[in-house]
């Protein structure tokens, strides 16, 4: 094999590395947990259900 054939190499050594996109630190799981949370507590509660019966008259 020569030396021009491995071209990952050479591209790694001109190239900065990628920029990781993730926190260390920071599981997925807990990740993905804090944004459920956040939406739960962020979203405004239901309206009661309007029953459709009627209401029992008063004596």
């Amino acid at each position: 094999m020569s030396a021009t054939g491995n071209t990952s190499a050479s591209m790694s050594t001109n190239a900065p590395e990628p920029k990781r996109n993730a926190v260390p630190g920071v599981s997925m799981r807990d990740l993905l947990a804090s944004c459920a949370a956040a939406r739960a507590i962020s979203t405004p509660p239901r309206p009661p259900e309007v029953s459709l019966r009627r209401q029992p008259e008063a004596a």
